[in-house]
């Protein structure tokens, strides 16, 4: 206010602009009643007149923009509120990760310490490097999706991450709300839209040799943010599973005792549901067979286990263990012999694989519908070889008729 002021009484103390304008010739030539000077004094120049209008007008403007500058500062503008990506942004500057972070930022550390866990003990198998291809999305968030294609011993082997920031439109959050009731509170009204933030961790092997079984692993934590950035909705999902081409029980036993056991020290519940809802999920419907031999699965693990730390743990202690449950198993079937006619039933089973993953899996059709999706890293599940043949039937009382009579029947491991 005090700048405005001082404004307003230099302009009060300034000449009518008229009185800034050379006089015109018949009033220079006109006598004055004032003494003559013995000294003529010359008339001002068109050029001194225009330099003091230029001088007028450079303090007028200084003069200006320092009252706006002053009054910028006086006034509160209204902005909009932070992104919830732009929160954990400034957190992570400003105090790292620790115990005390929101879940997402925890989680999103885990799994990128897993991530290279796994990497370097796939590494230690193949003798080759994976490829490490970081990524971003405009929206907020990004990736790394680490693949190792046609090595030693893995044909293909992906290890990704991604953190998806992102905002829900109405319709998606009425889809969701069927599984998750607490997207929104009971007995409010449906809002346009939420914020959200996805992370997880999908890996999948190939291996070269048909003996060696294909593996999948996965683990993800989903929220969605109220108004102030705090958590909303939150829930984690997860689990493992085994693809054979050829059947070796003993194989299917370590894999799924080793699961067992990760589930029996956070609950005895856990294995035999979770082991039943991986049966029914990573299941052909159109072929009436599954996948593979199964393993665990669970999603929406906010009502299982209500408390988030003990949720976390759980996942935490299921993405471990796929190195010991599965690493054993191609050390044991890497170097095993094999026939052309073995190979190509391989090809024909990733066949299989390929259709579960691009007709029922939800994490796929999640992500390929996901705007600024990464859809190679999406797709890096699927085998580099496939193969479809017309009506063929494995022959009666084969290696591979058992297989597929097990994947028709799922058996109880352990």
């Amino acid at each position: 206010m005090a700048s405005r002021r001082a404004y307003t009484r230099f302009l009060a103390q300034l000449k009518p602009r008229s009185q800034l304008r050379c006089p015109r010739a018949s009033n220079l030539s006109a006598p004055s009643s004032r003494p003559h000077s013995t000294t003529a004094t010359p008339a001002p120049s068109r050029s001194s007149f225009s330099g003091r209008r230029i001088q007028f007008i450079a303090i007028a403007g200084a003069l200006t923009a320092t009252i706006l500058y002053k009054m910028a500062a006086d006034i509160p503008v209204a902005l909009d509120s932070p992104t919830l990506a732009e929160r954990d942004s400034q957190l992570k500057r400003e105090d790292g990760v620790t115990e005390r972070s929101p879940m997402r930022l925890r989680m999103e550390a885990f799994i990128k310490e897993q991530q290279q866990e796994i990497v370097r003990a796939l590494e230690a198998v193949d003798g080759k490097k994976f490829r490490q291809d970081e990524w971003a999305r405009k929206e907020g968030g990004g990736g790394l999706t680490c693949v190792l294609q046609d090595g030693n011993v893995f044909e293909k082997a992906g290890v990704g991450i991604s953190v998806v920031y992102g905002t829900l439109p109405k319709k998606a959050i009425m889809s969701m709300r069927a599984n998750h009731k607490n997207i929104v509170a009971e007995g409010e009204d449906i809002p346009d839209s939420l914020e959200f933030f996805a992370a997880g961790l999908s890996l999948v092997v190939h291996p070269h040799n048909p003996m060696a079984p294909t593996a999948h692993m996965n683990c993800r934590y989903f929220e969605t943010a109220k108004p102030d950035g705090t958590s909303g909705a939150w829930w984690f999902g997860g689990g493992s599973d085994l693809t054979p081409s050829y059947l070796f029980d003993e194989d299917a036993i370590h894999f799924h005792k080793t699961l067992k056991d990760v589930c029996d020290a956070h609950d005895k519940e856990y294995y035999p549901k979770f082991k039943k809802w991986c049966d029914e999920y990573f299941f052909n419907k159109h072929r009436n067979e599954a996948r593979g031999v199964g393993g665990i699965f669970f999603d929406d693990l906010d009502e299982t286990v209500s408390d988030k730390e003990n949720s976390f743990a759980f996942v935490k202690d299921c993405l471990r263990s796929f190195i010991p449950a599965y690493v054993p198993l191609v050390e044991k079937r890497k170097d095993m012999p094999f026939t052309e006619q073995e190979k190509e039933w391989q090809a024909i089973r990733r066949g299989k694989y390929v259709e579960f993953n691009l007709v029922h899996d939800r994490g796929t059709a999640f992500g390929l519908n996901t705007p600024g999706a990464r859809v190679e890293s999406i797709l890096m599940s699927l085998p580099v070889h496939a193969s479809w043949k017309y009506m063929y039937e494995p022959e009666p009382k084969s290696r591979e008729q058992r297989l597929v009579d097990v994947l028709r029947e799922p058996k109880e491991w352990v």
